[in-house]
């Protein structure tokens, strides 16, 4: 929280839906919106997980409002764990209530781990609406926990090399195939405890980099 930040509850599929807003400074007109999805709700996720605070920090340098719920049964959002399947229709009802909110502006989706599967799934639909997000940012990707999806190859990856829990070798499996590049944090774990600030950086860095226009000749 900061602020600059605002909650808010919102009536949603299966009940409240508890937000969080991070918005960019006063002076600065928002450039989109960007979606932030916590880790697993069983496993204490979150949308006061630190990778999922950090994700909405990045974006909110870049001049988009980030916005965060708590899925089913977390906080004060109402309903049950839904094995991921709820979970993508209520970041899909936020998605519509937040481009009803900024209308007009490009929508991010980024997100940790159970996170990643639940963005990567909105993605599909998205395009098979033809209204795809801009772009994805997902980190410590579900791949080979959760049957993740194919995803644009301008996706961000970005990955802990010690990860535990998501193997790199479970996430090259998933990779690979598709041929999108993977950005590994030497010595992080899952949750890239002392290493969140590799993860704003990069996420900036590559966000910046990937909207600027092609140079024309040499």
């Amino acid at each position: 929280m900061n602020k600059h930040s605002e909650k808010f509850n919102l009536a949603g599929l299966a009940g409240n839906m508890e937000g969080l807003l991070d918005m960019p400074a006063d002076d600065v007109a928002p450039r989109g919106v960007a979606l932030v999805a916590h880790p697993h709700p069983l496993y204490g996720g979150s949308i006061d997980n630190k990778v999922a605070q950090t994700l909405a920090r990045a974006f909110v340098a870049l001049g988009y409002v980030a916005v965060r719920f708590n899925f089913r049964g977390v906080g004060a959002s109402e309903g049950t764990h839904d094995d991921g399947r709820g979970e993508v229709d209520d970041m899909d009802f936020m998605l519509a209530h937040m481009r009803k909110r900024y209308p007009g502006l490009p929508v991010a989706l980024a997100g940790f781990s159970f996170g990643t599967f639940v963005q990567g799934q909105l993605q599909q639909r998205l395009i098979a609406r033809g209204e795809p997000a801009e772009r994805l940012v997902l980190v410590g990707t579900a791949a080979g926990k959760w049957p993740m999806p194919t995803v644009p190859p301008d996706t961000i990856l970005i990955h802990g090399e010690v990860d535990d829990t998501i193997t790199l070798t479970q996430l090259f499996n998933w990779a690979r195939p598709q041929d999108i590049p993977v950005i590994v944090i030497p010595g992080a774990d899952h949750f890239f405890h002392r290493k969140l600030s590799h993860i704003k950086n990069l996420v900036i860095q590559l966000w910046r980099h990937g909207s600027e226009t092609e140079p024309k000749g040499i």
